[in-house]
């Protein structure tokens, strides 16, 4: 498939770029379209994403997928074909099938459902996994709710889903292998105590625009 990679870093400084300049050298042997975008300030995995989305406005699908490995590059690559084969956008759920495993600690799988409970209630979004890193989404669905899209860190997923889902647009949730994996610098508690305060921003944001209730 025609595709070109980013590899999106949220600020992480000089000494990080310098690596991923090495690395993007290393890839560029074996697969010649990769780059890096590097943002100028710490900002939050939204901004990142929709910077590195913003490159490419012509687009036919746009694609992310968090860089801690918790779904592997098969997984990814799955998700593109069936997105492309399918016409629709497609986005990774974690659920444990026949077919596929996940493998999380009990307090992170606890936060997790309260988190899709919370959603529920305040933005009544129902899905299998809002916050899974792996996505696939079609190019026009993508621009025509990117002027709505406000947050910069973790809730952005919440509220791409919402504004896809208020703009007619719908996606499909497929079942990966996904791993937890250490180092991550998320903290559950911290982080689901931040993003519930985000859910609520974005539901006063969406009803001061569009004047009614969710």
């Amino acid at each position: 498939m025609p595709a070109r990679l980013v590899i999106a870093d949220d600020g992480s400084g000089a000494e990080e770029c310098r690596r991923l300049e090495s690395l993007c050298g290393e890839l560029a042997a074996i697969y010649p379209h990769v780059t890096l975008h590097s943002a100028e300030r710490h900002r939050g995995k939204g901004a990142v994403v929709r910077e590195a989305w913003d490159l490419s406005p012509n687009a036919a699908w746009l694609a992310f997928a968090d860089a801690d490995g918790s779904v592997s590059a098969p997984e990814m690559l799955n998700l593109i074909e069936r997105a492309v084969t399918d016409g629709r956008s497609t986005f990774a759920v974690r659920v444990n099938t026949a077919t596929t495993k996940v493998e999380s600690g009990f307090r992170r799988e606890l936060l997790h459902h309260a988190y899709l409970l919370v959603a529920r209630m305040v933005l009544g979004l129902r899905s299998a996994d809002l916050q899974c890193g792996a996505k696939v989404l079609a190019g026009d669905a993508y621009r025509k709710v990117a002027p709505l899209l406000r947050e910069e860190g973790w809730a952005f997923d919440s509220e791409l889903l919402l504004a896809l889902r208020r703009n007619g647009f719908d996606w499909q949730e497929v079942p990966v292998n996904w791993t937890a994996q250490d180092g991550g610098k998320v903290k559950p508690v911290r982080d689901g105590l931040r993003m519930i305060g985000a859910l609520r921003r974005i539901r006063s944001r969406w009803l001061d625009s569009r004047g009614h209730q969710m």
